[in-house]
C-alpha cells in the first residue's frame, strides 16, 4: 500500500529514469532476521529428521505424526520466506522525489517540504521516558548505535497522517527516526536535497566536506 506525501507537482514532474537514489536497509528488519533465520533452520530440519525416523520406525507407513512432522517443513520455508520479504521491503531510500520509507505492507514517500531538518544521534535518545515502552527486542542492541533523525515540520497538515502510517516504532511527534547501516552518508543526501539547504547535525562530530 503506497502513499505519496510529496507535493503535487514534484510527483507529475519527475521523471524516473533520471533520479539519483541512496537507499539503505532499516536495521529493524536486518535484526528481526539475524534474530529469527536459526528457527527457520530448526524447523526445517525438524521436520526432515523426525519425518525419516517416523517413516522409519513405522516402516514406511504414514500417521497423523508423520503428516504433523511433514508439515514442520513447509511452515519453515514459510515463515523464513516471511522474514526475507520483511528484510527486503523496509528500508529508507533518498530519491529526488523525496524520501522514501518502506515497510512489509505499504511504501510512503515524504516530500522534502515537509522536512525542516536532519541530524544523527544514538537511537536511544527516540525512546526516552514515556516511550520506553515502544522498546523491543529488535530494539535493544540497536539503541546504542546512530540513526538518522529528520525534523518534520509540525504545522504541515500532513504529519498526522505521515505517523500514522509509519507508526509509533519509527515516529514521534515531528521527529521520524530511522536506524540505517550508514546515517551520515544518508543524512547528507536528505539535506543536499531540502529546499532551504537546511545544514546537518551530525551529533557532535566532524562535518565531512562535500564535494565541489
Amino acid at each position: 500500500m503506497a502513499g505519496d506525501l510529496s507535493p503535487p507537482a514534484v510527483r507529475a514532474g519527475a521523471k524516473a529514469d533520471n533520479l539519483v537514489t541512496l537507499r539503505q536497509p532499516i536495521l529493524y528488519a536486518e535484526e528481526m532476521w539475524r534474530r529469527q533465520r536459526m528457527w527457520v533452520l530448526l524447523l526445517v530440519a525438524l521436520g526432515i529428521v523426525m519425518s525419516v525416523v517416523t517413516l522409519v520406525t513405522r516402516r514406511g507407513g504414514f500417521d497423523i505424526n508423520s503428516e504433523i512432522w511433514l508439515a514442520y517443513i513447509p511452515c519453515g520455508l514459510l515463515f523464513g520466506g516471511l522474514l526475507m520479504l520483511y528484510r527486503q521491503r523496509s528500508y529508507a531510500e533518498v530519491s529526488d522525489e523525496g524520501l522514501v520509507v518502506s515497510s512489509l505492507l505499504r511504501t510512503t514517500r515524504i516530500g522534502f517540504d515537509v522536512i525542516r531538518g536532519v541530524r544523527v544521534q544514538k537511537l536511544e535518545l527516540h525512546f526516552q521516558d514515556a516511550r520506553k515502552r515502544y522498546v523491543r527486542p529488535v530494539s535493544r542492541p540497536l539503541l546504542e548505535k546512530n540513526a538518522v533523525f529528520v525534523r518534520l515540520r509540525a504545522d504541515d497538515d500532513r504529519l498526522p497522517e505521515l505517523r500514522r502510517r509509519l507508526g509509533t516504532q519509527l515516529a514521534s511527534d515531528e521527529w521520524l527516526a530511522l536506524p540505517v547501516g550508514d546515517p551520515d552518508a544518508m543524512a547528507w543526501e536528505i539535506t543536499s536535497r531540502l529546499p532551504e539547504r537546511t545544514g546537518v547535525n551530525l551529533g557532535g562530530q566532524r562535518r565531512r566536506k562535500r564535494a565541489r
